[in-house]
């Protein structure tokens, strides 16, 4: 059973479920988003009787902070008891090109020149990280949503503003991949 679970599934599975869990949240009337959790969070806290974006029923999202919980313990068994160690299977021209930027090949899941703690604690580093998580917050906050959000459950609703963001997404990577980046690096 461990060789079932811990091998490479088809693509097509996570399709299944994903529209199986849109479907059902379609159904019952919510929406799907990860970012959204850190209001309900906020709320939670009682950030909502000095602020009043905050004030809202955050109760009533409780569904979607059990799922932040359990994605936070799904990666941390699939870590732990499900992973290979392996690095990321990419591209050799991938390889060849994060060269040119000054990146080793992958040895793990993400690029030491960035999450390791040696590179944490460096001003570079860290101002990267910090600039990085900050855009991050503030442009979920700004589109209305996160990547998944929109890209997964405002697209299975056909909402307009949310194939404008995914357009967005997309044409923001592509500057950030070919010319932002090689200037970072």
């Amino acid at each position: 059973m461990y060789e079932f679970i811990i091998q490479p599934w088809p693509w097509w599975f996570s399709g299944i479920i994903i529209s199986a869990i849109m479907f059902s949240l379609i159904y019952f009337g919510q929406s799907f988003g990860f970012s959204s959790n850190l209001r309900t969070i906020c709320s939670a806290v009682g950030l909502g009787k000095k602020v009043k974006f905050f004030a809202f029923n955050w109760k009533s999202q409780t569904w979607n902070l059990v799922f932040l919980v359990g994605a936070i313990i799904g990666g941390f068994i699939a870590k732990n008891f499900l992973s290979h160690d392996e690095p990321v299977a990419i591209s050799s021209a991938t390889i060849s090109d994060l060269k040119n930027l000054g990146f080793a090949a992958p040895i793990s899941m993400q690029p030491n020149e960035l999450f390791a703690l040696d590179a944490i604690v460096t001003v570079k580093g860290f101002l990267i990280l910090a600039l990085g998580g900050l855009m991050v917050g503030f442009g979920s906050r700004y589109a209305g949503g996160c990547t998944s959000g929109h890209a997964i459950s405002g697209l299975s609703d056909l909402q307009g503003p949310s194939l404008i963001a995914v357009i967005g997404f997309f044409a923001g990577g592509l500057l950030m991949t070919h010319l932002i980046f090689p200037l970072i690096f």
